[in-house]
């Protein structure tokens, strides 16, 4: 009785809707039963065709998804949406226009970008055409923006523009053959790389490391201003000296060794090629052995950052016997071309 009364009232309702609409229903309903005839082993499948015509008649009629009940109506939208995506991907698609330029360029481009970051799309340009590209400057332009801007310039590259101006000064320790601890110095100039003094000490005060940076920088030769770190032993004997010399000061952040990190380095370079090797028997002994490798540092030793050049630059030999000169006892050899 009550599935003939909802019946009835479906077909009083049938009356009074539009032929249009109940066109749409009855093909609506025909392509669900055809779809359902279909043998499936399991749960109904639908496929694209059915889903592409069931999309296509709600967007004729959206009131066409109340005949609709293999699927719920959220899913016929979902498909929809779908088909509408595909549908803009198709239009949009690349139909040609400026060519892509080569992987080679690309890279070139982006790495010009890296290496100068306050250069814009011009300056690159001018660059390109200079080594015989011949591209656009929009097209520079549509590449450099996919590649990281840097807001402002490294640190490295700070100090590499102002290395001429500074050098850097550190204290080390060294243990003698008897356990005793000497203390060592090394100051270098950070633009020429160059180990400007070594010496030693038992004890080490203000005074005499004020010395220290006297005779490293006799007459004129000052630089502008001397890295070190904060250690108490820096006193006020020693800051006085600098301001007599003209040198300013410029201590390191507390605990921040690597603001410091050339001449770390150096000292660094001391241990794993000389003193590791090396037992000091005294402060005399520390003082020649850290001369000696002051002088293979500076004349014989290659720097990856002086394009394996040393401090004083060595000329290139092409002709002559080769021989080879011992240094720090036979630790090291150079090697040169004889006439």
């Amino acid at each position: 009785m009550a599935q003939f009364t909802i019946l009835f009232f479906l077909t009083i309702l049938a009356l009074v809707k539009s032929p249009k609409r109940l066109a749409l229903e009855n093909i609506a309903l025909r392509h669900q039963v055809s779809v359902l005839r279909r043998k499936h082993p399991g749960r109904i499948r639908v496929s694209r065709i059915d889903r592409l015509f069931l999309s296509w008649l709600t967007k004729v009629f959206l009131s066409v998804l109340d005949a609709i009940v293999i699927v719920k109506p959220e899913t016929v939208l979902r498909w929809h949406r779908h088909g509408f995506r595909l549908l803009w991907r198709w239009k949009s698609r690349n139909l040609g226009g400026r060519p892509i330029i080569d992987k080679e360029l690309r890279d070139l481009i982006k790495m010009v970008a890296r290496d100068n970051p306050l250069w814009g799309a011009p300056r690159i340009h001018g660059e390109l055409l200079k080594l015989g590209f011949d591209v656009s400057e929009s097209t520079v332009s549509k590449y450099l923006k996919r590649t990281y801007r840097p807001k402002g310039q490294s640190w490295k590259t700070f100090i590499g523009s102002h290395k001429e101006a500074i050098a850097a000064v550190d204290l080390f320790i060294v243990p003698t053959v008897g356990f005793k601890i000497l203390y060592g110095i090394a100051i270098l100039h950070l633009g020429s790389r160059k180990l400007v003094w070594t010496n030693a000490t038992y004890h080490p005060t203000a005074e005499w490391i004020a010395n220290q940076v006297s005779q490293a920088f006799p007459w004129e030769t000052a630089p502008q201003y001397l890295v070190r770190d904060r250690d108490a032993i820096y006193g006020n004997v020693f800051k006085r000296r600098l301001d007599a010399m003209g040198i300013r000061d410029r201590p390191t952040a507390y605990r921040s060794p690597w603001q410091n990190g050339y001449v770390e380095r150096v000292i660094g370079s001391i241990r794993r090629e000389c003193l590791d090797h090396t037992i000091i028997f005294g402060e005399a002994h520390l003082r020649r052995t850290l001369k000696s490798y002051a002088q293979y540092y500076n004349r014989a030793r290659t720097h990856l950052s002086l394009e394996k050049n040393s401090p004083v630059p060595r000329p290139v030999e092409h002709d002559g016997a080769i021989t080879k000169c011992q240094h720090l006892g036979g630790l090291h050899h150079e090697y040169r071309r004889m006439r």
